[in-house]
């Protein structure tokens, strides 16, 4: 018994009409015949009623074509949820991405994500720069946004855009304009900053920003998250250094002065990583 005969004993079993069927199913009269016939024998079980005129359904092909409707039509849901994870349309994929483009870039890319595979199931996470790479060459992600530049030859690197760090610092605060930051101002704020983390080359930025403002990187506070920096400077524990991006996300309290300085974000993955969903996004960025 293969897919064929199901799907000729369903076809017949709808126009009880050997002509009309093999018409419809593109095959000979014959051949239909012959297909219905080794189906019976190797079931053992008579289908069809059936003489020159008329051709009805036994009770056992009556039963059979109700539980094999729902079979085939479950059959061929899963058939084309294959095809369309073969294409890229659906299926799973994971995507780290820094707290910074959450309310800038991330769901516009999503936007246009769903738009066009509306079947596509997507995870979001968010990772230390140390974790990075384990996590993409272990299948535990499949894409990952970041601030870092990617030295691994096992993993692909894409730059998707530029922006400029600010300087973040409360509502109140007497820092308005860049012409107001200087080695002077500067000499006794307490800093909240980003985890530091060896080898990373926003990090390595991080640390330009204090050389060019002659002043030692110290820090009481530091957390993996802006949103959570940001929140501190708003109460007064201390300013920051974020990249501006941060300012869509409706943050109140807080005020972001540019500094002279620019971050780069940057797209990685699996280097021949033969995912067709990972290809499709990579096209749509």
């Amino acid at each position: 018994m293969d897919l064929y005969q199901l799907k000729y004993f369903l076809a017949l079993a709808k126009e009880l009409h050997f002509w009309n069927t093999a018409a419809k199913m593109n095959i000979t009269q014959s051949a239909l015949s012959r297909q219905i016939q080794a189906l019976e024998n190797e079931l053992d079980v008579q289908l069809f009623y059936r003489d020159k005129r008329n051709v009805k359904l036994t009770p056992a092909g009556k039963f059979l074509q109700e539980k094999w409707s729902i079979e085939m039509n479950q059959l061929e849901s899963v058939h084309q949820m294959a095809k369309q994870i073969h294409l890229g349309e659906s299926g799973t994929i994971t995507i780290a991405h820094p707290d910074s483009i959450s309310s800038s870039l991330l769901p516009d890319f999503l936007e246009k994500v769903l738009a066009c595979y509306p079947q596509l199931q997507i995870e979001l996470l968010q990772l230390p720069y140390e974790h990075q790479d384990d996590y993409l060459l272990n299948y535990k992600i499949d894409l990952a946004f970041t601030r870092d530049v990617n030295h691994s030859p096992s993993i692909n690197s894409r730059p998707l855009a530029s922006e400029k760090l600010s300087l973040v610092v409360p509502e109140d605060h007497y820092f308005n304009f860049p012409e107001d930051i200087s080695s002077q101002s500067l000499e006794n704020e307490r800093f909240i900053l980003t985890v530091n983390a060896s080898e990373s080359s926003y990090n390595n930025l991080i640390q330009d920003v204090f050389t060019f403002y002659n002043i030692s990187r110290k820090s009481f506070i530091m957390s993996e998250f802006g949103s959570t920096i940001i929140s501190l400077v708003k109460k007064g524990l201390g300013i920051s250094i974020l990249p501006k991006s941060y300012a869509q996300n409706g943050n109140t309290g807080v005020k972001f002065i540019d500094l002279p300085f620019e971050t780069q974000l940057f797209m990685i993955w699996r280097k021949d990583d033969p995912n067709p969903i990972v290809n499709n996004l990579l096209k749509l960025m």
